[in-house]
């Protein structure tokens, strides 16, 4: 399960990193969203690899965006 924001329409109102810090954080340096490092697909800061745990949560903030930026894919794998 991936997730992925893009921070090119990111209008820092902070929803995703309040409600879950844990997969998302604010960028020191252009105020933007990002994916917190330890979930970082490739270092890439717009694409994360979610545990099943972090499901809950990446979806409420999913909700609350209010750009609706941030997807959540699943790989084929998953799906079976």
């Amino acid at each position: 399960m991936n997730v992925t924001i893009d921070r090119m329409e990111c209008v820092s109102c902070g929803a995703c990193w309040n409600t879950c810090p844990e997969l998302f954080e604010q960028n020191p340096c252009d105020s933007l969203s990002q994916i917190v490092e330890h979930i970082r697909f490739c270092g890439d800061r717009a694409e994360g690899i979610l545990q099943e745990n972090d499901e809950r949560c990446a979806r409420e903030a999913v909700n609350l965006c209010p750009v609706q930026i941030i997807t959540i894919t699943f790989d084929e794998s998953e799906k079976m």
